[in-house]
């Protein structure tokens, strides 16, 4: 056994999962960190800090945010929190939190979720034409985030996922798809077929349920925690959920 950090995955892995792991260190091979939503400024402090270990960890090379970066709460279409903070607040808080995930991961893709197109929507509505709109990398001052619908990577798509769950647009696609958008649900399932294989993923978030801005969903379930990655080149995808407490 080469090191400690073998030694670890070993023990937390299957031990198939653990060899193909430990291989794609040896490599050249592409290995995609795919970070859940954040909902900033309404995330859990120790999120960063799970997706930074992960990182390194699985000695990734790619990052993926599968959107809602932003929650703008004080934009929503939905009843806001009377006690909430103001538009303008709230935008600041979020960019000043945002700037730790910037400097740890300064080049991203990173899907444009429902929340973050909140304030295109609300443009839109008023009849303001987009030439007037910043972009989204200006204004969350994160120049080398490349803030897109859908990314391709190694026939593995990546999408926030507002029309449905993972498996059914995998299904529909017939093609490996990870998503985000439905923060209770974490998952990886798997497709076989005489001429395909693939796999669908809900990553999982990292927003804090007891902010005020996930007060419609204080009756329901807790959110699953969690990040993910997908190794050796897309094919192999991990589920990578936080300890509760940390």
């Amino acid at each position: 056994m080469k090191n400690k950090k073998e030694a670890t995955i070993r023990m937390r892995l299957a031990p198939n999962e653990a060899a193909r792991v430990i291989q794609s260190r040896d490599k050249t091979v592409e290995n995609v960190l795919v970070i859940g939503d954040l909902h900033e400024p309404f995330c859990l402090e120790s999120y960063l800090k799970h997706c930074k270990e992960q990182y390194k960890r699985f000695n990734c090379n790619r990052v993926v945010f599968i959107g809602d970066v932003i929650d703008n709460h004080y934009t929503s279409y939905h009843e806001t929190d009377a006690n909430a903070l103001g538009g303008g607040d709230e935008l600041e808080l979020a960019i000043d939190k945002l700037s730790r995930w910037v400097k740890a991961f300064p080049v991203a893709d990173v899907m444009i979720g429902n929340h973050d197109r909140l304030i295109a929507r609300k443009a839109q509505s008023g009849g303001i034409p987009k030439q007037w709109i910043r972009t989204y990398s200006d204004v969350l001052n994160a120049p080398d985030w490349n803030f897109t619908e859908r990314v391709v990577y190694n026939n593995v798509q990546y999408i926030h996922g507002e029309a449905g769950t993972a498996r059914t647009k995998g299904r529909a696609d017939m093609m490996s798809t990870v998503q985000g958008h439905l923060h209770t649900q974490n998952y990886v399932e798997r497709y076989v077929g005489i001429n395909y294989s693939i796999f669908t993923a809900q990553v999982g978030c990292g927003i804090d349920h007891k902010a005020y801005a996930f007060g419609y969903a204080k009756a329901g379930k807790k959110p699953a925690i969690s990040c993910m990655v997908v190794l050796d080149n897309g094919e192999l995808p991990i589920l990578l959920p936080m300890q509760l407490g940390k």
